[in-house]
């Protein structure tokens, strides 16, 4: 349990890692004119990806969930992928990544990284996606892992409905 609960640690680290890139992000993206959408649901998914952290090492310590080798190794696999998935991600939209919805108007959209494959529009959500399933699955807390995926397979239909509109606006202008 204990090295588990490291793990859910190092993830929380790299949320506050991220955070300091949106903050940095946020103030050049504001002085080149972003737009901010979607604050509405910033908040939700702020306690989504909170609610992970927090409930995944309690359901392993509540209801004593095992550590199965069978599914903790390929699940700790998949956690990693996601965090290079996810900073492959950041590295490619550079100083346009956020962990906000921001738009800075006349600038064509990224083409490279992941974002070169036009059938992969979103890949930072893959990424959140797979991390949000796995994370809570390497120690087998299957209900965190439910509910994290149900609930952010919600916020994601808003959450990309709102990118893809600032999107298209942004293009407009």
């Amino acid at each position: 349990m204990i090295w588990y609960l490291l793990l859910v640690v190092l993830v929380g680290l790299e949320r506050v890692a991220e955070l300091v890139v949106a903050r940095r992000n946020t103030a050049w993206s504001m002085a080149r004119g972003g737009v901010v959408a979607g604050q509405g649901h910033y908040p939700w998914m702020v306690a989504l990806h909170t609610g992970l952290l927090v409930c995944a090492p309690l359901e392993v310590a509540l209801a004593q969930r095992p550590f199965l080798p069978a599914l903790g190794w390929p699940m700790l696999a998949l956690v990693v992928a996601a965090q290079g998935l996810r900073w492959w991600c950041i590295t490619s939209l550079g100083p346009r990544w956020n962990t906000q919805v921001i738009v800075v108007p006349g600038l064509p959209l990224v083409t490279r990284g992941p974002y070169r494959f036009p059938w992969l529009r979103h890949p930072n959500y893959v990424a959140v996606a797979v991390e949000g399933l796995a994370l809570p699955l390497v120690h087998t807390a299957w209900m965190t892992a439910l509910a994290f995926t149900v609930l952010n397979a919600v916020l994601m239909v808003v959450r990309i409905r709102c990118e893809n509109a600032a999107l298209t606006l942004a293009s407009e202008r």
